[in-house]
């Protein structure tokens, strides 16, 4: 019995073409990194952790743009509490961005790291849409705007 037509004979399928439109987003060398002989007291200081969150994610680009996604704008709050858990919200530059799919699993792993981290979640979101007003002066200047 043969194939019918519509069967593609060199095998691809539809992952084949949903993964052709995908792009990965390297994970980087972290700046803040927990270690096995890491002494983390709590509460934390908020403020610390909170920058050393936003210091990793400063090393996270969209593959598309030379520009982090802090200075892009892309990341719209970073929480931290003092038992070490933080929520991140952040948005993408489109809705059917190519990174969407590596990009949240990214930033998660860069908060999760930090020394005294306990739980990292990243909520993407699209209200307020992200524009190129939303990235900082150096950012627009690196994008040629």
């Amino acid at each position: 019995m043969s194939k019918p037509a519509y069967f593609p004979d060199d095998g691809l399928g539809l992952n084949d073409f949903l993964r052709a439109g995908t792009l990965d987003v390297p994970e980087p060398d972290w700046i803040h990194v927990r270690t096995p002989l890491s002494k983390i007291e709590y509460p934390l200081d908020v403020e610390a952790t909170r920058s050393a969150v936003l210091d990793n994610l400063t090393l996270v680009f969209d593959p598309e743009l030379p520009v982090n996604i802090v200075e892009l704008g892309l990341i719209y709050r970073v929480e931290v509490s003092p038992e070490g858990k933080v929520e991140i919200d952040m948005t993408l530059t489109a809705p059917n961005c190519p990174v969407a799919g590596s990009m949240p699993a990214i930033v998660e792993r860069g908060a999760a790291v930090v020394p005294g981290v306990t739980e990292a979640k990243v909520n993407l979101t699209w209200s307020p849409a992200w524009s190129i007003e939303r990235a900082s002066e150096d950012a627009r200047l690196a994008l040629g705007m």
